[in-house]
Order: C-alpha cells, then sequence, then structure tokens
C-alpha cells in the first residue's frame, strides 16, 4: 500500500472520528460527557459548554474532510498539525484539572500524536510534488 493511500485512509479514519466524537457531544452530551476524563461536568445550565465542545469537533472535522475530498493534501497536512492543538489542549485540560490521566494519555494524547504523524507525513508525500512544480521548466531556445 502507497504512503498516499495509508494517509488517505488516516486522514479519513480523523475525519469520522472527529465528527462522531462531536456530533456524539451535541446530541447527548450527558451521555459522552463522562468519557472526556475530567472528574466532574457541570451541572444545570452548564451542559451547553458541552455543545459547544461538540460543534467545535464538528467544525474540525468538515475542515479536514472538505480538503481530503478536494485534493488539497499540502493544506490538509497542515491542519492536520494544527488541529493537533486542540486534542493537546484537551490533554492538558484534563490532566490540569486531575483528570483521568489515562485518558489524557491515551485519548487525547494519543490522537493528537497521531493526527501530527500523519500530518507529517502528508507533508512529505507532498513535499516532492511542491518541489517538483517549483522547479522552471527550460524554456526553448
Amino acid at each position: 500500500m502507497s504512503l498516499k493511500k495509508i494517509n488517505t485512509v488516516l486522514a479519513a479514519t480523523f475525519v469520522l472520528f472527529i465528527l462522531w466524537f462531536g456530533t456524539e457531544f451535541i446530541l447527548s452530551p450527558e451521555t459522552v460527557a463522562p468519557t472526556f476524563g475530567l472528574p466532574s461536568w457541570p451541572s444545570g445550565d452548564g451542559g451547553g459548554f458541552l455543545v459547544v465542545k461538540g460543534v467545535r469537533d464538528v467544525v474540525m472535522a468538515l475542515v479536514l474532510g472538505v480538503l481530503l475530498v478536494t485534493g488539497h493534501r499540502r493544506a490538509l497536512g497542515w491542519a492536520l498539525l494544527v488541529e493537533a492543538l486542540a486534542a493537546y489542549g484537551d490533554m492538558a485540560n484534563v490532566l490540569a484539572h486531575h483528570g483521568s490521566v489515562g485518558t489524557a494519555l491515551g485519548v487525547h494524547g494519543l490522537t493528537a500524536t497521531l493526527m501530527v504523524v500523519n500530518g507529517l507525513l502528508i507533508l512529505r508525500e507532498t513535499r516532492e510534488v511542491a518541489t517538483a512544480t517549483a522547479t522552471p521548466l527550460p524554456q526553448p531556445a
């Protein structure tokens, strides 16, 4: 299997996973919230913050999905690198609030690291294409 196919499968998996997780936070935040890793959740009207997290995830997935479907692979690589910061931020948030270390590292940290690896692999894959198109063609005399 080629590097491009592996990268495409990984990126598509991230799109689907983030979209699913975000949708769960929008549709049933009280059910999925305990899996995030924080020790306690807002009560009363605080549940709206969980929907905000869901909307963030859905938008992030859509950005990756659009770049993947339209073939903007170099931009996809950069977007994966940047969006990994959100997952690292989630990991830091869980750790800072004395949440589950296992969830912080095993879910958020692992997801972020895999996104970075996928982003770097896509940038490596597209580097050769970018270099080839930047080289001017010889002009006839």
